[in-house]
């Protein structure tokens, strides 16, 4: 059975989560941020982008299998339900369509992980994401180091 790993930086720092990632063999991180920006240190597309490459790990970033804003604000508020149904209609978009069938196919010959920044997979729409594109899928989340 194929796997595919998720990992949030919420509470992490850049070299937790690419040290997670690397002890876990992943070959692909696959950003699923509607915008890669962060405030936090390292976490913006292309500071990430080179320190995963710089470790082996390819990067690629999957805009449409983000969050649209509202989505967003939704999880901010802890409303789960709001945010599956918000995320439900982005993934009927033709272009959320054309890149799950992009990373649906570069999972099942690498080993890739769903990045977003919360931590609790749970919470997060790259659990949606799962559900919706890798039932037939192991899932494993990995969690980086806590900044203490």
């Amino acid at each position: 059975m194929a796997t595919i790993f998720t990992i949030g930086y919420e509470q992490a720092t850049q070299a937790a989560l690419v040290a997670a990632l690397a002890g876990a063999g992943v070959e692909v991180l696959a950003d699923i941020r509607y915008l890669p920006l962060s405030r936090r240190p390292g976490f913006s597309k292309s500071g990430l982008k080179a320190a995963v490459e710089e470790a082996g790990i390819a990067y690629r970033h999957f805009r449409h299998l983000g969050t649209p804003a509202e989505g967003r604000a939704a999880a901010r508020r802890g409303d789960h339900g709001e945010l599956a149904r918000i995320y439900a209609g982005q993934l009927e978009l033709p272009e959320a369509l054309a890149q799950m069938a992009e990373i649906r196919d570069l999972a099942e010959t690498k080993r890739v992980a769903l990045l977003c920044y919360e931590r609790a997979a749970a919470e997060c729409h790259r659990s949606l994401l799962f559900d919706a594109l890798f039932a037939d899928f192991k899932r494993v989340d990995l969690e980086p180091e806590l900044v203490v």
